[in-house]
């Protein structure tokens, strides 16, 4: 098992900012373990506002900026396949740094919790897991809050 994590950072980030990114790889890979997945990749792009805005603009047809977004490269139900006996592509996720900061701020938590948040949030929607009803958000918080607990990302 395995899960291979390229961040790819669009903004200008300072040495300490760019320190909390170590937390996206160690809650994707816990997430990845707690899924129980076969070797597998997946992108991050940290990037600003307004690079999610357009994101959000250009392929949801929101024109405002979110904090997470997910491209998923596979449907939920298909099988998990990679090309050959490589990694199965997951997609990307896309993490706007700002928000990020914003919101550690508004809930009161580090910035590291909430960098770990938003990547497993975003990780759990390319694996199809959703919180468009009461059911489906409890079933998704739960798994998040069990994943970012396994790393020490409590609230």
């Amino acid at each position: 098992m395995g899960l291979s994590v390229d961040i790819q950072v669009e903004i200008p980030l300072t040495e300490e900012e760019r320190s909390v990114l170590r937390w996206v790889h160690a809650s994707l890979d816990e997430a990845a373990s707690a899924e129980g997945l076969p070797p597998a990749e997946v992108s991050v792009t940290i990037v600003d506002d307004e690079g999610i805005r357009r994101l959000n603009r250009d392929f949801r047809q929101v024109d405002r900026p979110t904090d997470v977004l997910s491209f998923p490269q596979w449907e939920p139900g298909e099988p998990m396949e990679g090309a050959g006996d490589g990694p199965v592509p997951l997609g990307d996720i896309v993490i706007s740094f700002p928000r990020a900061r914003e919101q550690a701020d508004a809930y009161g938590h580090s910035l590291e919790r909430e960098i770990g948040f938003l990547a497993v949030h975003g990780f759990l929607h390319l694996l199809g897991y959703d919180h468009e009803t009461e059911e489906e958000e409890r079933r998704m918080f739960a798994r998040q809050e069990e994943i970012l607990g396994r790393v020490g990302l409590r609230r």
